[in-house]
């Protein structure tokens, strides 16, 4: 029974996001590429999939034989994922960059808030003292 397989790879390439799709028909390898330029969604992936794979243009075809690829549970590959993407982050370097910002802005704006609760803290404390000073004057 001849197999057909199409492989979708998306990969970052330094500047854009790449859509390397590799066909595999009757033992035959043909490869077409797909700039996608931002981060791709899941819905621009799918667009691509289900209305533009016609219109790619693959390459001549090279000898191959069929790849056997194991099934891997789904669930397995989706936290192998969800670990990459939490090592490497999401979003483009614009993205992350503003990202950084807001932590950053985040960070700064508790180191704040604690130096202005404490200088409130000692001023209450030092107003205590000089009523309690008052007090025992007899005043």
């Amino acid at each position: 029974m001849e197999q057909t397989s199409i492989i979708l790879t998306v990969y970052f390439d330094g500047q854009f996001f790449i859509g390397l799709f590799e066909r595999v028909l009757h033992e035959k390898l043909s490869v077409a590429r797909y700039v996608f330029g931002a981060e791709p969604t899941e819905i621009d992936i799918y667009e691509i999939v289900l209305n533009k794979l016609v219109n790619l243009k693959f390459s001549p075809t090279v000898e191959c034989k069929q790849r056997n690829l194991p099934k891997k549970n789904p669930k397995v590959m989706q936290r192998k994922v969800k670990e990459t993407l939490a090592e490497h982050g999401i979003g483009t370097k614009a993205q992350q960059a503003v990202q950084a910002l807001i932590e950053q802005r985040k960070i700064d704006r508790k180191v704040a808030s604690k130096q202005k609760k404490e200088e409130i803290t000692s001023i209450r404390f030092e107003q205590r003292q000089l009523r309690k000073k008052e007090k025992h004057k007899g005043r």
